[in-house]
């Protein structure tokens, strides 16, 4: 084999390296630019009951921004979000992400904020009873309850659960 076909079989396969590098990173490219384009999932909040579990994104999140108040209540409002057994004697845990903990969290039962401070750790236990009677004293089988982010007065997540009485 002469010296000048074996540099030109070597220039033909570090072409065909390059080639296959190029793709490469094309690919890697493309695939990021089509990423990026996906919505960001929000943080989690998680309800625990025993050794049962659920957890779910926001129902309405603005990127940890303020939700704009003419959606607030509509949003406190949805009947959505994953179900959980409770009974009277257990203790329901409530855990959110440290994002969510940092600007300080409060929960909502059937749309009404249910006590007056942000919380600003990332669990909390609460019996299972506080859930399951009205205003007026009457019991109830299930219960809508939210976690809310807020920072300040401004509301920037709301996540929903429906404990159902066991």
């Amino acid at each position: 084999m002469t010296v000048a076909s074996r540099r030109s079989r070597t220039m033909i396969q570090l072409t065909g390296k390059r080639r296959r590098a190029a793709a490469a990173v094309g690919a890697v490219s493309a695939g990021l630019l089509v990423l990026s384009g996906c919505d960001q999932p929000t943080p989690l909040a998680t309800v625990t009951v025993g050794t049962e579990s659920v957890a779910t994104e926001a129902a309405c999140y603005n990127d940890g921004k303020a939700i704009k108040e003419s959606l607030i209540q509509g949003c406190l409002n949805k009947k959505t979000g994953p179900t959980i057994e409770v009974s009277a004697d257990d203790r329901v845990r409530f855990g959110v992400e440290p994002e969510i903990a940092e600007n300080g969290w409060t929960l909502f039962i059937g749309g009404q904020q249910a006590e007056p401070e942000p919380y600003h750790k990332t669990y909390r236990s609460i019996p299972g009873s506080a859930f399951f009677s009205t205003a007026m004293g009457e019991a109830t089988s299930t219960a809508q309850v939210s976690v809310v982010e807020t920072t300040g007065k401004k509301l920037t997540g709301i996540w929903h659960f429906t404990l159902k009485k066991s």
